[in-house]
């Protein structure tokens, strides 16, 4: 580990020295996210979806108690929305080449194709393997999504943003 000895003031002759981290690996790392390398942008990518997926569970908490299928689709739709602009601005930086609009367009097709998909993989496993236990589902779901998620961010990438 990379680390510089600081006296500590007033102690040199009694405690010595301790060691502090340096900072270059972090500046570093923060320097790399910040760039246009498509790991870059994969980074972004990820965290972006983390923060609309926290957006989703707040609303579909704060709107339970009205109907969970409610609750479900003005999840769906805010935290699409949140994403969709957060990728135009942080992700890929197109705010200059691409309009709220489109974004919202293209970015929430994008979005609806990954749920009816989804979908239709959770109904096809119900009806090739009926009676899998819920966790089994999820995992296969989750593995679905992930597929999904690149293959948007590669469509969000090379078409859109």
């Amino acid at each position: 580990m990379n680390s510089t000895a600081i006296a500590a003031p007033g102690f040199e002759g009694i405690a010595g020295s301790f060691s502090m981290p340096r900072t270059d690996g972090i500046a570093r790392a923060a320097l790399f996210l910040r760039g246009e390398h498509v790991l870059a942008q994969l980074i972004r990518f990820a965290l972006v979806g983390g923060a609309s997926n926290i957006a989703y569970v707040v609303l579909f908490t704060a709107l339970h108690t009205v109907g969970p299928m409610l609750a479900n689709l003005a999840g769906s739709i805010l935290s699409t929305v949140i994403a969709n602009e957060l990728h135009r601005h942080l992700t890929f930086r197109a705010a200059g080449r691409v309009t709220w609009l489109s974004a919202q367009v293209e970015g929430g097709g994008l979005a609806l194709l990954g749920l009816l998909v989804s979908t239709a993989a959770l109904a096809g496993l119900e009806c090739l393997a009926p009676g899998l236990d819920e966790f089994t589902q999820a995992g296969a779901i989750l593995v679905v999504m992930a597929v999904v998620g690149g293959l948007r961010f590669l469509a969000l990438r090379r078409f859109v943003f």
